[in-house]
């Protein structure tokens, strides 16, 4: 028999609602998981994905990550795993790091076999790539095989992934698929295959209401599957209806039944009541010891509201602040490549050596200083330009040039963007290459 932890989803790196307790809380989830295996003797931590819960994480949650796979790795358990969606890197990946230090092993299309059990991985694929995915793997001699993938899949809610073709087209029967992405535990059986999610050990979001946990399975004679959950932080969920004149004391007298200490409150409100300010009942749960708290109301607003809401152009703002940093021609044309061109991912590279050797080529020195070196002697240039009539007989320009002089004027708003949105004030390792 081998019996294996699914796990998945465990989103290292969060700073759900920017507090850095959430942060903590879901590395204190995966040590719970990896102090659950070594102390049940597992044969295996089988991980469906999304580790991270960003490409870039810090350097706090890679040395904690670190020091949670070195447990397990010292009690002699192995980690298999795949890459989720959220940690995807154009090149090598965090799990790859992991493995040539000898903490993991990335599954693939080739077997690892534990116990009585052959254990494949399939990583996220975006759905635009799946048409002419193979399900191509190696053959095993083991008494049963399980799938480790990351995706959406069929039957569940929100799926996009056709199982069924998953398991037609694959070279290999499987036992099981033991599944990550969806954060709510699920399974079910399709043919003699059990499709499983473990579900998530924190919630990512309010959302996710149901106790987290992961999954035990074991290989047997038959498949196994049982769910064991996972001690976390507090959420308290305060539902109102509010009903005619009822209003912020209403929603204070119900938010103060509960003990708040530490938790996470959510309060969502409905009902014909009178308008409610949510930074007041938020501010009420901070007083009573909230770790943090958010109040949604669902009323619809009165149509004879008066809001004024501005949103900010993205293309601008990036556009004012490579304006600011005073890039050279050189670096702007760079950017043009990186940030807004369509030049495909995998070419990124090679397309912005090709333009630098361009310009070197030129022997243009100009188009490496940065703009600040040469914006005066522009500005006098246009001021002289200015100042002397037109005397050529053709008509001036006023619109301050043609638009294709211009790099920013050529960004293409509906192009492929790297951003960390992690928010996190610590160092990023960025790339370990």
């Amino acid at each position: 028999m081998t019996r294996v932890i699914h796990t998945g989803d465990t989103h290292l790196g969060y700073r759900q609602y920017h507090r850095p307790e959430r942060r903590e809380d879901f590395l204190d989830a995966f040590r719970r998981v990896v102090e659950d295996a070594v102390e049940d003797d597992v044969d295996a931590v089988v991980h469906a994905g999304d580790l991270f819960h960003d490409r870039r994480p810090d350097l706090p949650d890679i040395l904690g990550t670190l020091s949670v796979l070195r447990e397990l790795d010292a009690a002699g358990v192995p980690f298999l795993a795949i890459v989720g969606n959220h940690e995807t890197k154009r090149d090598a990946q965090w799990l790859d790091l992991f493995e040539s230090l000898g903490l993991a092993t990335r599954l693939g299309d080739e077997p690892i076999t534990v116990g009585n059990t052959a254990f494949y991985g399939l990583d996220f694929v975006p759905r635009s790539q799946r048409e002419d995915l193979e399900y191509d793997f190696d053959s095993h001699d083991a008494d049963h095989a399980a799938l480790v993938a990351h995706g959406l899949f069929e039957p569940f809610d929100y799926a996009d992934w056709d199982t069924e073709r998953l398991l037609e087209e694959s070279t290999v029967d499987f036992d099981a698929v033991l599944l990550g992405d969806n954060h709510e535990p699920q399974k079910t059986e399709i043919e003699d295959t059990w499709i499983t999610y473990c579900g998530s050990t924190e919630r990512a979001s309010a959302d996710e209401r149901e106790d987290r946990g992961y999954n035990i399975v074991e290989f047997d004679e038959q498949v196994s599957i049982r769910r064991r959950g996972l001690p976390t932080r507090e959420f308290v969920f305060v539902e109102t209806e509010l009903g005619e004149g009822e209003g912020v004391e209403r929603v204070r007298e119900r938010v103060g039944q509960y003990d708040l200490a530490d938790a996470v409150v959510v309060v969502h409100i409905e009902g014909e009541g009178d308008p409610v300010a949510p930074a007041t009942i938020e501010e009420y749960a901070d007083e009573e010891g909230a770790l943090v708290a958010r109040v949604t109301d669902h009323r619809e607003v009165a149509d004879s509201a008066d809001i004024d809401v501005n949103f900010a152009d993205p293309d601008d703002a990036v556009q004012e602040r490579i304006r600011e940093m005073g890039l050279s021609r050189a670096a702007r044309d760079i950017d043009e490549t990186v940030r807004a061109s369509k030049t495909a991912d995998s070419n990124v590279t090679d397309e912005v050596e090709r333009r630098v050797r361009e310009i070197v080529d030129e022997g243009d020195a100009d188009a490496f200083r940065p703009a600040e070196e040469y914006s005066t002697d522009e500005e006098a240039d246009r001021s002289t330009a200015t100042a002397e009539p037109a005397t050529t007989g053709e008509p001036t320009k006023t619109d301050g040039g043609d638009a294709d002089d211009d790099p920013s004027a050529a960004a293409d708003a509906d192009a492929d963007t790297d951003t960390d949105a992690s928010g996190s004030d610590q160092p990023s390792l960025g790339d370990f290459e």
